[in-house]
């Protein structure tokens, strides 16, 4: 009961008002007149300190104030620490494929096959959303040199002129869509023409096959020596058809299109014309 009582006048005395008077102290004039209680003063002070600490911590969040405070980062540093992080990701990503490509390598030594290195598909790229319908022109220019090339597979015309390719005809290598064209001065020296997974990649003349090998940038690779000096190379294949030295003829499968090899964003095939050890652009002589 007495704890009672006491709580009872300890709030009344907080809620007691007191006077606050100021007076000129020249002429005794009432300047200012405030009726505080205790209650009053803790509210007031209790918010003001709260609106304050509430301020500081907006300027140290949002504003650049908070890198004065000794061990937090500055806009150099955390650019230095991406940077690095990034750099950290690539030193590993490229341990692995040498990890991988000296495991090849004694594969071979051994004398058993390889393993497929393919590398991780850029996720920047959505090869699932390239449409490859066609429109009505392109059917029927693809139907008309179908029917005339029905009865003829040997498509290069070598007793006619050998000096100019305008007069040859080639087999397209995969039908696809082109998404990055021949580009010499940026060392692009081919077309990528993307395909549905698992398509038959084909000679696109008479030839031998001069190179069927993996390397670590390109993938599976094949080269096939041509008449009339030309060569024509296919990158970035999943599985080799054909072997060196092999004979092909115009339209024969020689590999099915994959995603091997460090210099791939996805699957697609990069193809190469040369011609008289010079590298020419596939689309002037080729209907993809």
């Amino acid at each position: 009961m007495a704890k009672d009582t006491s709580k009872k006048k300890y709030i009344h005395r907080l809620k007691n008002k007191y006077r606050l008077s100021i007076y000129n102290d020249q002429t005794f004039e009432e300047v200012l007149v405030m009726r505080l209680s205790r209650l009053n003063v803790i509210a007031i002070v209790g918010g003001t300190a709260i609106l304050l600490v509430a301020l500081v911590t907006v300027l140290i969040a949002f504003t650049p104030i908070r890198e004065f405070i000794p061990g937090y980062p500055d806009g150099t540093t955390r650019r230095h620490i991406v940077e690095n992080a990034l750099k950290t990701d690539s030193l590993e990503r490229e341990l692995q494929q040498w990890k991988i490509y000296l495991g090849n390598l004694h594969t071979i030594l051994r004398g058993d096959s390889p393993d497929n290195l393919e590398s991780i598909p850029d996720t920047s790229i959505r090869y699932s959303e390239i449409s490859f319908s066609r429109s009505m022109e392109d059917s029927l220019l693809r139907m008309q040199i179908e029917t005339e090339e029905l009865y003829n597979l040997s498509v290069m015309d070598t007793k006619n002129d050998r000096g100019n390719l305008t007069r040859l005809h080639f087999f397209p290598p995969v039908k696809g869509v082109i998404t990055n064209s021949f580009n010499a001065r940026l060392g692009h020296l081919g077309v990528d023409v993307v395909a549905p997974p698992n398509e038959v990649i084909v000679a696109i003349a008479d030839g031998t096959v001069t190179l069927s090998s993996w390397t670590l940038e390109t993938g599976y690779v094949i080269q096939i020596q041509h008449e009339n000096n030309l060569l024509s190379v296919y990158k970035h294949n999943s599985k080799l058809l054909k072997q060196s030295g092999a004979q092909v003829k115009a339209g024969e499968a020689i590999a099915i299109i994959g995603n091997s090899g460090e210099l791939t964003t996805g699957p697609h095939l990069h193809f190469e014309l040369w011609h008289n050890g010079a590298p020419i652009n596939p689309e002037q002589y080729i209907v993809f």
